[in-house]
């Protein structure tokens, strides 16, 4: 066994953030997190060295973690990885005789390898070491076997060093005695005016002192710096998390599309198809999550979602449809089917209920979320608005189109419509008969004389002899004119009957009852 401590106290200035680097998240968590985790694991005395905004990385431990100390580095008096460790053992004891210093930005390392270090002796002081195609921009490492006897620092390395393709990987063991002996005579005379803990590996070949190496897998070892490092440290965390599934049994179709966070859990048939995200602690169980569709902090059981479905947080829905282009937001839905376009947030609905296209739970009224309640064997129509909180009861049928305000009882009818019009012959007189050409007068002898008369820009066939008011009457909207314009001339209301229009004149009806111009 062996204490930990995770050096936590940088500002990253190469992420370009105001956010901690080690703070930045991959896969839904941070990567302080996972290097916790991890070395958790092989030691039950972790600790955390901070110092950059170090107010939110406590904070981010506390949320987490129990029992993981949080420790400031004197960064003015002791800046520099040797200073963070010499500030951690001024202020801390440590309750083993070993003490691993890990990374905080190395989100990708697994505990494993870490109990690695540990097989070695307790006097031994272990040096993580990488084997890389290239070595460029790490000091590098010559072995004597297993046995470091030098370490040259990229910008002193001779042409035959460079050759050298063994790096240093960031990560020691140490004894605490040879910590206690080396710490204090660290000098800072360098550009940086900081405390190396490299140093301390440079005094201790010196003195001839034991030291060993363990080479360690890049992958697990990487090192995030900028934002580029992240995404690419995620990508190699998403590929051993949609690995670890589909072993476990999750049906994927094309794998490399799929995000899939860390805190997922999967259990029973679960199939996810191209493009799926599934964000947060979800848990889904015998789902079928459909391209595209993104899942947030759920649970899905026994049900299918999407195409191009959106489950935001708190929803929990279980032997339910959920179609394309439908969003859920904090829903309980049981046994339900909600096929295509509707939003259905803050609510809950019974089994046995159905959902048509367009429906809304309007749940925000500008100041607060209200819930919508909806009972068992429910049929809302396409296009209902439920302004909540509204409460449906079991057996109803809302109709299509309807906006419902008020609770609809058990077993009724819910109906919000305005009355429907239809007036006959419309078409021909608002368009002419035939679209885009005058109508031709009758040439019947046995019909009424027609005049003809160009009203409201369309020529249209009337009655030889009737006044404006028979006009009006003849084409049904003698009812709706409130004005009326002959060749031009505003007519008074009293003046429609006795009015007789000619041949040619033109008629402009004026300002319908209900906004708009009917003809």
């Amino acid at each position: 066994m062996c204490s930990v401590v995770v050096l936590a106290a940088g500002a990253g200035s190469r992420m370009q953030s105001s956010t901690p680097k080690v703070l930045h998240k991959l896969c839904g968590r941070e990567m302080l997190y996972y290097s916790i985790n991890e070395a958790m694991k092989i030691s039950d005395d972790v600790s955390v060295l901070v110092f950059h905004q170090a107010d939110k990385v406590e904070k981010m431990v506390r949320d987490n973690f129990i029992g993981v100390h949080c420790v400031r580095q004197d960064h003015h008096n002791l800046p520099g990885t040797g200073g963070a460790v010499m500030s951690f053992l001024q202020q801390y004891t440590p309750k083993h005789e070993r003490l691993l210093v890990l990374n905080g930005d190395m989100p990708l390392v697994r505990s494993d390898e870490l109990q690695k270090f540990l097989d070695f002796g307790k006097e031994s002081t272990v040096m993580s070491i990488l084997e890389l195609d290239d070595g460029s921009g790490y000091g590098r490492v010559i072995l004597n076997g297993k046995k470091i006897i030098g370490i040259v620092e990229e910008k002193d390395a001779t042409e035959q060093h460079k050759q050298i393709t063994t790096v240093n990987a960031g990560v020691y063991l140490f004894p605490l005695p040879i910590l206690r002996a080396y710490l204090p005579k660290l000098g800072n005379d360098n550009a940086q005016k900081e405390y190396y803990l490299t140093d301390i590996i440079h005094a201790l070949l010196a003195d001839s002192k034991e030291l060993v190496s363990l080479v360690v897998s890049e992958e697990n070892f990487k090192g995030v710096n900028t934002k580029l490092d992240l995404s690419a440290a995620e990508e190699m965390m998403l590929h051993r998390i949609r690995t670890h599934w589909q072993k476990a049994g999750v049906r994927m179709h094309l794998p490399h599309t799929i995000y899939i966070d860390s805190r997922a859990q999967f259990s029973g048939e679960c199939e996810l198809e191209s493009g799926v995200q599934i964000l947060g602690a979800c848990v889904l169980e015998n789902a079928h999550i459909k391209a595209h569709s993104v899942v947030e902090d759920s649970k899905i059981v026994n049900s299918d979602v999407g195409p191009f479905a959106h489950i935001r947080p708190q929803c929990m829905i279980a032997q339910t449809h959920i179609g394309n282009f439908v969003e859920t937001k904090k829903a309980i839905l049981h046994g339900v089917k909600a096929g295509h376009l509707s939003y259905l947030g803050d609510c809950e609905i019974g089994s046995g209920s159905n959902i048509g296209a367009g429906v809304i739970t309007c749940n925000y009224d500008g100041k607060q979320k209200h819930r919508t309640m909806i009972g068992k064997d429910v049929f809302i129509g396409s296009d209902t608005q439920l302004v909540a909180p509204v409460s449906v009861g079991d057996c109803v049928v809302i109709a299509a189109g309807s906006t419902i305000t008020k609770d609809v009882v058990s077993g009724a009818l819910g109906i919000s419509r305005t009355p429907q019009a239809n007036i006959d012959g419309f078409y021909e007189r608002f368009f002419g008969g035939i679209w885009g050409k005058q109508p031709v007068a009758t040439t019947n002898t046995e019909s009424k004389a027609q005049t003809q008369l160009k009203i409201n820009g369309q020529w249209q066939s009337v009655e030889k002899g009737l006044s404006v008011q028979g006009v009006l009457r003849k084409l049904g909207v003698d009812s709706k004119v409130v004005a009326i314009a002959l060749n031009g001339e505003v007519l008074k209301k009293e003046q429609w009957s006795s009015h007789t229009p000619k041949e040619g004149d033109e008629l402009e009806l004026l300002h319908f009852v209900g906004g708009g111009r009917l003809l």
